[in-house]
């Protein structure tokens, strides 16, 4: 290859951004770690609730392939939280992770939940004339809790990281420029979001305006997971359901 053909490979290789910028700014190693207790938690939690999150391709798996045992459903978590827990500890032996990072995230992500949940609660009661009901009419407080933070976590995972960061390299492997493709994965994966909650048994009656307004939430959590982290999406959207089950 001449020195020519060398350099424009060289030139047209750094115009390709890496795969960590589909996954935006944020840390993802660190993000998983804080949140994996609110995974555990819905995990256990979602065993005794009459329902699950819609996007919850999980636990209903691991479940059956234990024979449907609840016994054996909880020892799988009670190791798996074992597990976490010696990995913070070398995790923090080693200098891998900083826990100081978690509580400015933490608060960060409470003040956009009230600001968000104050919106939108606002947007649904005096522009579209909707009462939001957080957990269904069936569902009690409890199980609210336990399905706003399965909310937070499947949705983020399977919306966020999976079809948007997803998204994003797969419409820069087609060719589009990096601009564009998180653009559209931004677009198509909060359209996705937004078009699920009408489905299901507890799922809203078909709106237009209603599909519109939690497009733009998601945009709004495809903002936070670009711009911030995944654990600011996730720990956001949890915060923000809880938020509006409280006033709900």
């Amino acid at each position: 290859m001449s020195r020519a053909s060398s350099a424009a490979l060289r030139v047209n290789r750094s115009r390709v951004p890496p795969m960590r910028a589909v996954l935006g700014h944020g840390d993802l190693a660190a993000s998983l770690v804080f949140i994996f207790p609110l995974f555990l938690i819905y995990e256990v939690g979602v065993l005794f609730a009459p329902a699950q999150n819609g996007v919850d391709f999980i636990s209903r798996h691991v479940l059956s392939l234990l024979g449907n045992s609840r016994g054996r459903y909880l020892l799988v978590h009670v190791a798996m939280a074992l597990v976490f827990i010696a990995l913070v500890a070398w995790l923090r032996h080693v200098r891998k992770i900083d826990r100081g990072r978690f509580l400015p995230m933490l608060l960060e992500s409470a003040i956009y939940a009230l600001t968000l949940g104050s919106f939108i609660l606002f947007v649904m009661r005096n522009l579209l004339g909707i009462q939001p009901l957080a957990s269904g009419p069936e569902l009690g407080a409890a199980s609210g809790v336990i399905l706003s933070i399965g909310a937070g976590v499947h949705e983020e995972l399977v919306f966020r990281l999976g079809l948007c960061a997803g998204g994003a390299a797969l419409c820069r492997l087609l060719g589009m420029r990096h601009f564009v493709a998180v653009a559209a994965a931004f677009l198509f994966s909060s359209s996705a979001f937004s078009l699920v909650h009408h489905l299901g048994v507890y799922g809203d009656p078909w709106s237009f305006a209603v599909f519109v307004y939690r497009t733009l939430a998601g945009l709004v959590f495809a903002c936070l997971f670009y711009f911030r982290s995944l654990a600011h999406a996730t720990y956001t959207h949890g915060l923000y359901d809880l938020y509006v089950l409280i006033l709900t």
